[in-house]
């Protein structure tokens, strides 16, 4: 049963942290918000409050969804039952347990029902975050595109879309809490694209029709958890079969990520040597993403699931209303194939980035792996400050990149994690909130300056003591 109401639970958090610091930062002339956060899901939302709680005033958070429902992967995307993280990793409360998914489940449930669940189940999660941003205040301006930064003098010049009309925001300070498409967006395979037309396939990032899918035949190429949970959903809602290729002769089962996130290795994983950051970088790409036991489970309790090892596929062509494919072990003929095969990092496509992605410092630009840690996918990945800030290539080029911050997987590389993902939340939103307030600070530095050293009252004038100064015999007696 539920213990108490979550609502009041949150709100006596909140009270007791006290009220948000006032604005501490000087308006300019000209500046329309002191940051602007590009994403109004877990993580933009996180963030706002965590500048909020930091006095950072004048924050406005977009989106290009039209509602909360469609922000984010929780209600569109994500298919899977569970979260694939532990249930009690920090999240979006930043150290406020009345904020915390554990205190708002338990509120609701009780606490033998919290105890009882080993993941959290993805639409709970999803409940939980717009309450989370009902409690907190966090307003998000949904229908909202960002399609070009311009860089200008001492700040940014934001190109937003609204309702199909193009106007512009200036802004000191930008963060990217896009996810995966803010990095370059869907890795769709060339045999794909190249060869079969748009209505024979989809990413698992896509809106998939799984109602048009009843009765059908599909295949789902990638061997990851999103590709298992399209796999089920297909089955569940009544594919006649179900065919998923990997490229691996097995399953990726090692969870490297997991071995580094003891709080060592988690807390100062950005201050690590590039080759160890890189070292883990590889290892990782090559132990392969691993999807979770109940993810594979999900699918496989179906028979007419079936799992093809080391099979990618060679060829694609349309045949009628279907499509064939080659592989190692034949061809093959699917109704329909979803592409479960991750997300690239691209920059330059970004539309948002163009006029400068080419000043941005990659890890190609900076570190030389030794030959056989060489890959082609990680070196696009952008080299980030300590502050998650873009770098620049050539020093002095564009030194607007260090007020634009990566809160996405695009911080792979850097910072070890999928970043944008919960167990991200705990270390680098705080590291983040903290270098835009040190930047906007040294940025104002003489304001703050004459403000820390201005005229002040007293507290109490002489009076309050007088009578209690100790005065010698002496001195009493020769008045």
């Amino acid at each position: 049963m539920p213990q108490s109401d979550p609502d009041s639970v949150a709100r006596e958090a909140l009270r007791l942290i006290g009220p948000d610091p006032e604005n501490w930062v000087p308006d300019r002339d000209g500046i329309d918000h002191n940051v602007v956060v590009v994403g109004g899901a877990q993580s933009g939302s996180a963030l706002a409050f965590a500048l909020r709680r930091a006095g950072i005033g004048k924050v406005s958070v977009i989106d290009a969804a039209t509602d909360s429902a469609e922000a984010g992967v929780w209600l569109t995307s994500a298919r899977m039952n569970k979260l694939r993280t532990p249930k009690n990793l920090p999240g979006p409360e930043l150290g406020l347990p009345g904020l915390s998914f554990q205190a708002w489940y338990e509120a609701r449930y009780g606490v033998a029902a919290y105890v009882e669940i080993d993941r959290i189940p993805r639409l709970e999660w999803a409940a939980y975050l717009e309450w989370y941003r009902k409690l907190t205040g966090i307003s998000v301006r949904y229908g909202t595109r960002l399609v070009r930064v311009e860089p200008a003098a001492d700040h940014l010049r934001l190109h937003l879309e609204q309702g199909g009309t193009t106007r512009v925001e200036t802004t000191r300070k930008l963060v990217l809490a896009t996810g995966f498409s803010g990095n370059g967006g869907p890795s769709v395979p060339d045999v794909l694209v190249r060869h079969l037309p748009k209505s024979l396939y989809a990413h698992t990032s896509e809106a998939i029709n799984f109602e048009a899918l009843r009765g059908k035949s599909v295949a789902v190429l990638g061997s990851a958890a999103s590709a298992f949970d399209a796999a089920a959903v297909a089955l569940e809602t009544g594919a006649s079969e179900v065919h998923l290729f990997a490229r691996r002769d097995g399953l990726a089962s090692l969870p490297v990520i997991r071995i580094r996130g003891y709080p060592g290795a988690y807390d100062n994983y950005g201050s690590l040597p590039d080759a160890v950051r890189w070292h883990q970088a590889i290892r990782f790409r090559r132990a392969g993403s691993t999807p979770p036991p109940d993810a594979i489970a999900r699918a496989v309790k179906f028979p007419n699931f079936h799992l093809h090892l080391a099979s990618p596929w060679s060829s694609a062509k349309p045949l009628g209303s279907r499509l064939v494919a080659g592989t190692p072990l034949g061809e093959f003929a699917f109704d329909f194939v979803i592409a479960g095969t991750g997300y690239s990092v691209d920059l330059a496509s970004q539309p948002e980035l163009r006029d400068f992605a080419g000043e941005i410092l990659l890890w190609r630009d900076r570190f030389t792996p030794p030959e056989h840690e060489h890959d082609e996918t990680l070196v696009t990945y952008p080299y980030l400050g300590s502050g998650h800030e873009y770098l620049e290539k050539r020093r002095g080029s564009a030194p607007h990149l260090k007020d634009i911050h990566v809160f996405n997987p695009a911080a792979f590389v850097s910072f070890g994690l999928p970043v944008g993902d919960i167990p991200s939340f705990k270390r680098d939103i705080p590291a983040i909130a903290a270098r835009i307030s040190r930047d906007l600070f040294l940025a104002d530095l003489a304001s703050h300056e004459k403000r820390i050293n201005g005229s002040i009252a007293e507290d109490f004038s002489t009076d309050l003591y007088a009578s209690a100064v100790w005065r010698s015999p002496q001195n009493v007696a020769a008045e």
